[in-house]
Parts: C-alpha cells; structure tokens; sequence
C-alpha cells in the first residue's frame, strides 16, 4: 500500500474531506454550531445595510429625533450583535480545532498501534511525529478560518443575493452574472496553491527525518569525519523548504490580490449600475443605497472563503496523512489482517510456544524454514551467524515483519493476539524513553509495584542503578551497559507481573562483561525455572549453559521468485 508521503499527492476534489467528520465526531458538532451563528450573521448583516439605509436617508429627509434616535440606537445594536457573533464563532473554532486535534491524535495512535510494529517499521517514523505534531496544530486556521467561513458563504451569499434581487433585480443580475467568477478564480489558483503546499509539505518531512537520523547517529559521524556533509545536507534541505515556502505566500498574496481586485470590479459594475438609475430616476434612493451596501457582503463571504484556504493549506495537507493511515488501518482491520482484530483476549495467554515452518519476509526474500517447541520451564536458545534472521525472527513473532507458515501460543495463532497479552520482550536497542529508571522498567503498567521493579532490576544485573534516577531522551544518562540491563528488567517485569509467559531477549549481554553475564544467565535461568518460556538470542557460547534445547538458523535466503508464495 502507499505510504503516507504518497497519499498527499492525490487532488482534494471536496472542499470539506467528509473523512474529517467519519474521524472526527467534533466536527460534526462543530458544522450544526456554525452553521447556526452564519445564520445569525447573514441576518445581522442584512439588518445592518437596512439601518444604515434608513438612517441616511432618514437625515437626508428631515426624520424627527425621537425616531432617528431609534434607528441609530437598533443600528449600534446589529453593530454590537455582529461583534458577539464573530467572537461566538472565534470560541466555537478553536475548542472545536482542539478537540479535534485530540481526536485525529488518538486515533492516529490507535491505528499505528492497530497496524503494528511491522508496518512502522517501513514508514517515515519523523514525518508521522510532524503529522500529528505541527500539522494537526495547523488545523487553527482551518476550524478558525476556513470552515467558518465556507459555512457563511453557502448560508450568507444566496441569501443576500436573494434580497438583492427582491429589491433590484439589474443588481441581483449582476451581481448572479459576476459572482461565478470568483470560484472559478478560486479554483484556478487552488490548483497552484495545492501543488505547492504538498511540496513545502513533503520537504517538512524530508527534513524532519533528515534532522533525526543525523541527531541520532552524530556520534558515529563525528568519529568518521561526517557530521559537515550531514550539516550542510541539512542546510540544503532547509533551504529548499524556505524557498517552497516562500513560493507558497506568493501564490498566497497573488490570488488574494487577484479576488480583491476581481470582487472590488465586480461591485463598481453594480456601483455604476445603481448610479445611473438614480440619475435617471428609475430607482430610489433608499433601495439602490441598500442594494449597494449589500453588494460588497454578496461577494465577501466567497472571496474570503479563497483567502483563507492558504492558510488552512498546511492543516489540510497533514489531515491528508493522518485520514491516509486511518484509512489503511480500517481497510486492513476490515480484511482481518491486523494483529488482534480477529481476536482480543483478556489476561495472559499460557501455554507452548510452537512454531511450524514459519518463514520471515524480509524485503522480496523470505528466510529459510524454523521450527521448533519451547516449552514453559525451559530456554530456547536461538543461534546463528549474522544476518541468519534470528532477530528477524523474534520480529515476526511479536508483529514486527511479515512471515509465512504457523506460530502459536496456547494453541492461538499469535497473528491472532496482541504481542502484549503473552510477551515480554527485550531488543537489541534498549528502546528507553524519559523518565526514571522505574518507569522505564515498569513501561504500561499503570500501578506499578516498586517491590518488583527492584527484583527485576537486580535480576537484570542493575541493582546498583537507582529506580528514582531520571533518564533524558532514549535514556541518555545511562551507559550502553546499563542501558541494556535496564531495558531486559523491563522484560522481566512484565513477566513477574503475570503479564506475559513467553520472554524473548535479544543479544541482551552483548554490551555486558563476563561476570555481568554469567549473573545475567543465572537470572534468565530462574526465570524458566519460575515457569517462564524463554526465547533467547545470543551468538555467546556461554548461553548454551542454560538452555534446554538450541535452534541453530542457518545463513540462507530464498527468492520469492523460486516459487514461494509471498
């Protein structure tokens, strides 16, 4: 399926994506509530050049006091009334924007975690942070701009030219004839202003990416001499995205330069129209002065609707994204290929873990065969040379890459559970985040049990870390060592939470010396010992102490082409 960065190149035909109200229950709320308050606009805009008219003329022919007094005073009313009604709709738009925000957020977060492991793992990790970071906050301008203002223009613009007609109808065929103009404007510079938007928009992406690899692997290319070739890659990127971005507001001030000139002609026609009629005396004073204060109000509403798609743009963009990977979720979900959507358990899942020719898809190549049956009270010990598939393997099994052939846990296909309802796992990369070492260990517990923390701490050979220690970002703070510890005792809690039966550690003491790793081998021992199924990757001899049955993987890949089914 195409990735979220392809998704933003499909063409917007809609100006409102009815997604937006299939995701997003708010905005449902959000239309009823503004559609009621353009309403109320529309009426106070038509009573405001009705005051107004009568008012001039009611100078112009010597109205008394006492009732002039009483149009001014209705008039500072309407006056005051419009005011209430812009901030009524600025409220309504930014809760609505904020509740929408946390919506599409959480089910973003939702259908990633519905996706799985496997399918982040082949997306733009940063492009999706900046989705649903700066891009759903761009959507201010689309609840508190836009969508306002395209509500008022379907109530208002009919409506007002309606009552135009009513009261003069050369003006209302006028303005009928002219007012047409402005959208297919509208359309023509949309066309522009979108192409560019979806590439200032994909370069946000490129860039954020680009930023985090290089953050995340400055160490490595400061030692080989890299880090001013990342830099200046960075700069050319970022000089790419402010040149895009610079072309976006000029795109930006042409088209509103373009409808306020179309819009200001437009209401001269039916400016000279009205004037030559009132010389003439074919209209009277009164109706062409009200039509004529209508006129610009018949045409607002549309041109500001064009004006404000800029700046909503960048919002519009990100939603694009996010609806792109909600829609991947409920189209896979519906299929039943999502792990977890055909079966979702309580508690703990017990019981063997047997694996039956299970082949792990890696790229356009699928690994050799595996399998094997580990036991609880035992450790399986999975050997091979590097690039074998023994990490590709524990992969599959918690949802991270694809595979073929069977796995199952309890008698359940382990495509039909949550990784988290039977395993306790432990990578190569310790995965920490920030905080203490505590909340580290005790990850998705929501009442974690200090007590047990410190077990499993002084299992993983990490007594001497203390639980209270902060952690910066990826556990900064801690040794590779130490990082590596911390993160098995968050596998271990788990396990002597009851949360899961099956633990799987990946290479956990490569980063360890002898004597931490014998400690280490004791520990997992006894954890087998305590009833635990015990999957373990290591390519020490030393683990071989400890096992209860070795699966030795071999170096070979098998083309798809070969006749295997992908």
């Amino acid at each position: 399926m195409p990735d979220a960065a392809s998704m933003t190149q499909r063409p917007r035909s809609r100006p409102v994506d009815p997604r937006l109200m299939r995701y997003a229950s708010a905005s449902r709320v959000f239309f009823v509530a503004i559609a009621v308050v353009g309403a109320a606009q529309t009426a106070v805009i038509i009573a405001f050049a009705w005051l107004l008219t009568r008012a001039i003329t009611g100078v112009i022919d010597g109205m008394p006091w006492s009732e002039l007094s009483g149009v001014l005073t209705a008039l500072a009313a309407v006056v005051a009334a419009r005011a209430v009604l812009l901030w009524v709709r600025e409220a309504l738009s930014a809760r609505a924007s904020a509740r929408v925000q946390l919506q599409l957020r959480e089910a973003l977060v939702a259908a990633v975690g519905r996706l799985g492991p496997g399918w982040l793992a082949g997306r733009n990790t940063a492009r999706l942070a900046v989705t649903a970071g700066r891009g759903l906050e761009a959507l201010d301008a689309y609840f508190g701009r836009y969508l306002p203002q395209l509500v008022l223009t379907v109530i208002a613009t009919p409506v007002i030219l309606a009552v135009m007609w009513w009261q003069d109808w050369i003006s209302g065929l006028t303005v009928l004839f002219t007012l047409p103009l402005i959208p297919l404007f509208m359309v023509l510079i949309g066309l522009a202003t979108r192409g560019v938007q979806q590439k200032q928009w994909q370069t946000l992406g490129r860039l954020a990416a680009r930023f985090a690899d290089t953050v995340q692997g400055l160490a490595t290319l400061k030692v080989f001499g890299r880090q001013h070739r990342a830099v200046r890659s960075i700069e050319r990127v970022t000089d790419t995205y402010r040149t895009e971005t610079m072309r976006v507001l000029r795109v930006s001030f042409l088209s509103g330069f373009a409808l306020e000139l179309l819009a200001s002609i437009s209401v001269a026609i039916v400016a000279v129209s009205i004037g030559f009629r009132l010389i003439d005396g074919s209209l009277t004073l009164s109706v062409g002065l009200f039509v004529l204060l209508l006129a610009p109000e018949a045409y607002l509403p549309l041109r500001q609707v064009g004006v404000q798609f800029h700046a909503a743009a960048e919002g519009v963009a990100a939603t694009d994204d996010v609806f792109a990977v909600l829609d991947e979720a409920r189209a896979i979900e519906a299929s039943g290929e999502v792990p977890g959507a055909t079966q979702n358990l309580d508690g703990q899942i017990d019981g063997v873990l047997d694996v039956r020719d299970l082949r792990v898809r890696r790229g356009d190549v699928l690994l050799p065969p595996v399998s094997f049956t580990a036991a609880p009270g035992t450790v399986t010990l999975i050997e091979g040379p590097s690039g074998s598939g023994k990490s590709s393997l524990l992969a599959a099994l918690r949802g991270a890459a694809g595979f073929e052939g069977r796995a199952s846990v309890g008698g359940m296909p382990v495509t039909d559970l949550h990784a988290s309802e039977w395993l306790a796992w432990a990578g190569q990369q310790p995965g920490l985040i920030a905080g203490t070492v505590a909340t580290n260990v005790a990850l998705g517990d929501e009442a974690p049990d200090n007590a047990i923390v410190m077990r499993a701490l002084d299992l993983a050979g990490a007594g001497a870390i203390e639980p209270a220690r902060d952690l910066g970002v990826q556990g900064a703070g801690l040794s590779g060592g130490q990082a590596q510890r911390v993160a098995v005792a968050r596998a271990l809690y788990r396990r002597l939470r009851g949360r899961a039966s099956v633990v799987a550690l990946d290479e956990p003491s490569a980063a360890l010396d002898a004597d931490t790793e014998a400690t280490l081998w004791r520990a997992v021992r006894a954890v087998a010992d305590e009833g635990a199924t015990v999957l373990l990757v290591s390519h020490r001899h030393s683990a071989r102490t400890i096992a209860d049955d070795v699966v030795t993987l071999a170096p070979r890949a098998v083309p798809q082409s070969a006749g295997v089914r992908a």
